[in-house]
């Protein structure tokens, strides 16, 4: 069996990948085992454990791309150029799939399990040092929305996940005995505007204020999120309180994890958009 796998195998592994995610982002059932049996037998004597991998490569790929992928191949991002080279070839071919990621981006009717459970909700974050730059600069990419960066924008699915955690951090208040805290916690981007450079304004065991940034998605906990440079500048200032509440799966059992700190320092910040004076 020859490592490196030819462009032959890797059309056919992108076509079969994209047959899943279009049916994971319409809401319908797959079963990831018989499409990865179904798979096997056209490639050249690959093992379920390479057929994974390859799987993930090209998550890594979509993330890049700023687009959603399947939430249970786990990005791996040193992948070969090939593979974006194939990739974009299917877009190119197949740009009808761009309406998939539209409906995943701006869907209204967002639903999740009630009641959360705050104790099971935390989880530790995604590993660090995960990320490769991308191999190249995308300029045959058929799809110019960042589909990522939408669903961060959807409002509806914003508001669900700063519910969540205003609700989350009164409970957690007082679970450790400080009900008084719990009452001056506040909702600042509903009650004074998205410009304050954070979400909601709660109190640390020490009763000095505490700054959440909440970012959610639909998508795993892999899924890089999008902050403005206000997000940046307030957070660096207040790096000693800043905390970014990420969560993620929030139709299928909710999670979250939480990072303190300021974003350069809780991530790693790539610049999408410059500003040209003159």
């Amino acid at each position: 069996m020859s490592d490196t796998w030819s462009n032959t195998e890797v059309e056919l592994i992108v076509a079969d990948y994209f047959s899943m995610l279009t049916n994971e982002l319409s809401g319908k059932k797959y079963s990831k085992a018989e499409h990865r049996k179904n798979i096997i037998p056209l490639l050249n004597n690959r093992s379920a454990g390479s057929v994974e991998f390859k799987h993930q490569n090209i998550s890594a790929v979509l993330i890049n791309l700023g687009q959603p992928f399947i939430k249970g191949y786990l990005p791996r991002f040193n992948y070969q150029k090939a593979l974006e080279d194939i990739l974009l070839d299917f877009l190119i071919q197949n740009i009808d799939i761009e309406h998939h990621f539209k409906e995943f981006s701006d869907k209204e009717s967002i639903k999740f399990h009630l009641p959360i459970k705050y104790e099971e909700l935390i989880i530790d974050p995604p590993k660090s040092g995960m990320f490769k730059e991308p191999l190249a600069i995308y300029d045959r990419n058929p799809i110019k929305v960042n589909y990522l960066e939408r669903e961060q924008k959807n409002i509806k699915l914003g508001y669900i996940g700063e519910e969540i955690v205003l609700k989350y951090e009164k409970w957690y208040l007082k679970s450790i005995n400080k009900p008084n805290y719990a009452e001056q916690v506040e909702w600042i981007s509903k009650e004074k505007g998205d410009g304050a450079g954070f979400d909601i304004l709660s109190k640390n065991s020490n009763g000095t204020d505490k700054y959440i940034e909440v970012k959610t998605t639909k998508l795993s906990k892999e899924t890089p999120i999008f902050f403005s440079r206000n997000e940046l500048e307030f957070s660096i200032r207040h790096s000693n309180d800043y905390h970014l509440y990420r969560l993620f799966n929030i139709e299928d059992q909710a999670k979250m994890f939480i990072k303190k700190g300021d974003f350069n320092s809780i991530c790693y910040p790539i610049p999408l958009t410059y500003r040209g004076y003159f």
